[in-house]
């Protein structure tokens, strides 16, 4: 199952060289992911107060292919990998018309109330199995 999210370039995402600078990426994906998880049904604010579970990044091993520039439409593709009992791996692909400009791998674990990994919730699971 692929995840869709538009995303415009603006201004302020851009460096002085008018493309967008590179930790802008980490955004827009960032964004993607967390409206994955809302479509799939799961209220992040909720889960960390009622159960204390919150998602974090562990690594992100990312590809810069070809800048994209200041009012482009881009989209954010999001692909479930592998999923474990606490830990997700997705890959993430941002495009502008098809064209492939920034690639990632993106680890996240759940982490419970004192830090430590959680397992990940029956309600995030049972859609993605």
């Amino acid at each position: 199952m692929t995840h869709r999210f538009p995303v415009r370039v603006y201004y302020e995402d851009t460096d002085l060289a008018g493309i967008v600078y590179y930790a802008n990426y980490l955004k827009f994906i960032e964004r993607a992911r967390t409206e994955w998880v809302r479509e799939l049904g799961v209220d992040q604010a909720r889960l960390k107060a009622e159960e204390g579970i919150v998602f974090a990044v562990r690594r992100v091993e990312a590809d810069y292919l070809h800048p994209a520039r200041f009012d482009d439409e881009l989209q954010v593709e999001t692909e479930l990998e592998q999923m474990t009992g606490a830990r997700m791996v997705l890959r993430q692909t941002v495009l502008r018309d098809g064209e492939r400009l920034f690639a990632a791998i993106v680890t996240l674990v759940a982490i419970g109330p004192t830090g430590a990994p959680a397992r990940i919730p029956a309600i995030l699971r049972q859609p993605l199995h």
